[in-house]
């Protein structure tokens, strides 16, 4: 009978669906006790526990939703390596109040410059600021939404990308669209316009994006609803993965 109370709190805890509770109350209540901590003190220390857990399993649980292509922060990002980009800005975009404001980021620069390293890390910021965060390339994105129509589940899938407070299209650019392509985009550019916040990342400057949507009309129809509320950053620069590897042949050969 000496182990009722404990079994009974375990099942309660569970039931509760208070792990870290469970997990951690006799080893805080000895400390409490060595420390002559009062049972409010007590029980406030197991609530943080349990809420630092939850909250860890909550950015967790965001980061595997947003199926980001590597997990990458700002903090590995080397600055120095490309003077064009303004780093205050960026950090202060890291804040996240612009996906509040429902505006948008767009990085231009030339391949390797590390414009997927600071959407990652943009993204990465969001998740743990407990928002819902998207990311996928162009041309992915395109292909699914083709394949969503084929399969009469575009709709569904609209909806699942405009539930996203971010969402992340890299690499819009690298291939060019075909006609049915380029307006599915479009569309979902559309349908987040003033409604939720976008990444677009892309080697190309505006005035060569028609080389990939085919279209003037259509092209100016996206710029002018992506840059209405948006922020620009400049990466044109080194190649940052070419100076790494550059780098590291340096280092070989020492």
């Amino acid at each position: 009978m000496t182990d009722t109370p404990q079994v009974l709190l375990a099942h309660y805890l569970k039931a509760l669906k208070l792990p870290t509770f469970l997990r951690e109350y006799e080893k805080v209540a000895r400390q409490c006790a060595a420390e002559g901590v009062d049972h409010i003190r007590y029980l406030l220390r197991l609530v943080e526990l349990e809420l630092i857990e939850r909250e860890r399993r909550t950015v967790e649980r965001r980061i595997r939703e947003a199926k980001f292509s590597a997990v990458k922060s700002l903090d590995s990002f080397d600055f120095l390596a490309l003077p064009s980009l303004n780093k205050p800005l960026v950090l202060e975009l890291a804040r996240c109040e612009y996906i509040a404001r429902r505006e948008n980021i767009i990085a231009l620069g030339n391949s390797g410059t590390g414009k997927t390293h600071i959407a990652l890390g943009l993204g990465l910021a969001a998740c743990q600021k407990g928002l819902s965060v998207g990311f996928v390339t162009a041309a992915a994105l395109v292909h699914e939404l083709i394949e969503a129509r084929d399969e009469k589940r575009l709709l569904r899938y609209q909806r699942q990308l405009s539930a996203h407070k971010l969402l992340i299209i890299d690499e819009l650019g690298y291939v060019p669209l075909s006609q049915t392509g380029a307006e599915l985009l479009f569309e979902v550019f559309s349908q987040r316009y003033e409604r939720g916040s976008t990444i677009v990342t892309s080697n190309l400057p505006f005035d060569e994006w028609t080389s990939v949507f085919g279209s003037e009309r259509l092209t100016g129809a996206l710029l002018d609803r992506l840059t209405h509320h948006v922020h620009i950053l400049e990466m044109n620069g080194e190649s940052y993965r070419l100076a790494q590897s550059r780098k590291r042949g340096r280092r070989e050969k020492a």
